[in-house]
């Protein structure tokens, strides 16, 4: 034991000493790619159109760059506080790694200054670049159906210091609870609301919904289905009439009035619809339902969760689920299913996993908050360590060999510098 501990001692001090370097170090070698991105699609062009009066005189920071550099500073997710732009501005590696010369790198009062100035106007600009980034990938995947969701998120800003504009939420915080428009994983549309503004306050839900669809049909394809699929915070004629008159179709969580749980509880003839993986049960009835002042019957189903991955459920002990929609009723947004040779969402069965897929919005809203609060899902991977370096007039980005091999970081950096162009 006694050796043991003295070979310990001699082979524990190998470190004598720390020094500088002056080479281009850094740790967050990943956001190479990211920016490698961001240069292919051109997307700075487009922020230039958009927001490029921002900047007042020549001698001020290229708003591209400060567009730039914020993107990586999100990315990056070391910090939330602005004051480390100061240490970043000093970070020549970290320079090198996003491709900025030393000399454009920005403090925390040059981002400051940028922040104030945007106004209301230019701000809405930013929904402008959340349809032009959705039209672009509408033509790069060309799919035969657009499924859009619409939901609330709640911000809880309860512990901030700063609580300009919050209002209590319905979860009994302060915060604010925007409007948002998901296609898949993607944000296509957004409204930042206060806190205290229900799902459908307004005719803010009815805009968006006549906005978004102008813009598909005009920009991608006149004749593509469009279905949008909401929850009962959203229910609400109005909104069903809007979606009517544009030949879009929807799916809504409905009410459970009366009339519908006496509905559910006397009708005999009921069928099972199983999820995708075949761990959730439900059974339904389908009817046509007219409320209050409709002026039209519309299709409904009502159905109850029997089983739930292993455990069963009986009736009347878990809360049943209404569902509102105008497919296979005969409209216009019918027949361009057929078109597309898309029939299927017309079955009862199509229309229960379409309303379920909620979730997998859900899922969108998460991923926000996690990149609101630095837990990034890829941050091991900008967390990689690298080294830049000057070769025959090449600059080069060197990593450890076995991070090269097992990220295969040069088919990456070929993929992120051949993506499609950002055209609208």
């Amino acid at each position: 034991m006694t050796k043991n501990n003295k070979v310990y001692r001699k082979s524990e001090l190998k470190i004598n000493d720390v020094q500088p370097t002056s080479e281009k170090l850094t740790g967050r070698a990943g956001l190479t790619f990211f920016t490698a991105y961001l240069h292919s699609i051109q997307i700075f062009s487009m922020l230039d159109r958009f927001f490029g009066s921002l900047r007042k005189s020549k001698k001020g920071a290229d708003i591209t760059e400060l567009f730039k550099q914020m993107f990586c500073f999100m990315m990056d997710g070391t910090s939330r506080h602005l004051v480390y732009f100061d240490h970043l501005k000093n970070d020549v590696g970290y320079a090198g790694t996003i491709e900025t010369d030393m000399k454009e790198m920005a403090s925390s009062h040059t981002i400051k200054r940028f922040f104030k100035g945007f106004s209301y106007v230019r701000i809405y600009l930013f929904r402008r670049l959340l349809h032009n980034l959705f039209i672009w990938r509408l033509k790069i995947v060309q799919p035969s159906v657009i499924e859009l969701g619409i939901d609330t998120m709640v911000l809880d800003n309860d512990d901030a210091d700063c609580r300009h504009g919050v209002k209590p939420t319905y979860k009994k915080k302060k915060g604010f609870q925007p409007l948002q428009m998901n296609w898949g994983r993607y944000f296509v549309d957004a409204v930042f609301r206060g806190g205290d503004k229900h799902s459908n306050h307004g005719d803010t839900v009815e805009k968006m919904i006549r906005h978004m669809v102008n813009t598909i049909r005009k920009s991608f394809r006149k004749d593509v289905p469009i279905i949008i699929r909401l929850d009962s915070g959203f229910f609400d004629q109005k909104i069903f009439e809007v979606c009517e008159e544009l030949h879009v179709g929807y799916i809504c969580g409905g009410k459970l009035y009366k009339d519908i749980i006496e509905l559910g509880k006397t009708t005999t003839y009921w069928q099972s619809f199983a999820s995708s993986k075949k761990e959730d049960i439900w059974e339904y009835t389908e009817f046509g339902c007219k409320q209050g002042s409709w002026k039209r019957f519309r299709r409904a189903l009502y159905c109850r969760l029997l089983n739930n991955a292993k455990q069963l459920y009986l009736p009347g002990t878990r809360p049943d689920t209404v569902i509102i929609t105008n497919l296979g009723l005969g409209g216009r947004i019918d027949e361009l299913l057929g078109q597309t040779g898309n029939t299927d969402y017309l079955s009862c069965d199509a229309i229960l996993g379409c309303y379920h897929e909620r979730g997998s919005d859900e899922l969108t809203n998460r991923a926000l908050k996690n990149f609101g609060h630095e837990q990034l899902p890829f941050k091991l991977f900008i967390d990689i360590a690298g080294k830049i370096v000057s070769h025959s007039g090449r600059i080069i980005l060197k990593v450890a060999a076995a991070c090269f091999k097992r990220l295969q970081l040069s088919k990456l950096l070929d993929r992120c510098s051949q993506c499609p162009v950002l055209q609208i």
